[in-house]
């Protein structure tokens, strides 16, 4: 889960328009935020980036045959690394509810039962936004495995680039949809289980196609 900005989410600038000297200044301060829940979106983001290039290479006369599956994976990732860069911003809202929730007051029974709610429903969210960055994980290296046959041989090291970036972005969220989770009441927490289970396959097909790239670079 990513941590908060010092100031409100209202008027703290988005991931999308802060220089990236900036972003990192702020990620190792010792601020709230960002955190690991920005970082793993922003992994899934630069993914989708290095994907879409590679199709954006694979543009040449010679690609002419395998054109409308290239444009089509253009398009996807361009629309997957804007989703991927909102949830970095999503993270951090969430994360902010978390905190509201917790210092709700507690001094009657009304006030403890307003309380729980409030901070079950806030650690649901902050589990849900990690678990959207590991679809956008998903669906990043789909397109990169669907790529690397067709491919600009030129650029295929980014291929790999970006199998890895997708592996960091699910490995990242993980952790952070399980500190949540582990708040949570069981029935609330199981929701999570299958893309935790995911997380493992993704992972697995990450390292396969990574390891593809390194043979093709070593022919």
């Amino acid at each position: 889960m990513s941590q908060t900005s010092t100031s409100s989410t209202e008027t703290a600038p988005s991931f999308g328009e802060v220089a990236l000297a900036q972003y990192l200044s702020d990620l190792a301060a010792k601020i709230p935020a960002p955190g690991g829940g920005a970082v793993a979106a922003l992994h899934a983001a630069q993914a989708a980036a290095l994907v879409a290039m590679v199709a954006r290479y694979t543009t040449r006369a010679k690609d002419a045959e395998n054109r409308p599956v290239v444009d089509r994976i253009i398009e996807a990732a361009d629309e997957a690394r804007a989703r991927a860069l909102a949830l970095a911003d999503a993270d951090a809202a969430a994360f902010t509810a978390v905190g509201a929730a917790y210092r709700l007051p507690k001094e009657t029974p009304e006030q403890l039962a307003a309380r729980a709610a409030a901070v079950e429903a806030a650690l649901i969210e902050a589990a849900r936004v990690p678990a959207a960055v590991v679809d956008e994980a998903d669906e990043v290296l789909s397109l990169a495995a669907e790529l690397f046959p067709i491919g600009n041989p030129n650029v295929v090291t980014d291929i790999g680039a970006a199998a890895a970036a997708c592996r960091a972005a699910a490995t990242t969220s993980q952790l952070n949809i399980e500190i949540n989770v582990a708040s949570l009441p069981a029935a609330e927490g199981d929701r999570f289980a299958p893309v935790l289970v995911r997380i493992d396959e993704l992972t697995a097909r990450a390292d396969a196609l990574h390891a593809d790239v390194v043979h093709a670079v070593r022919k």
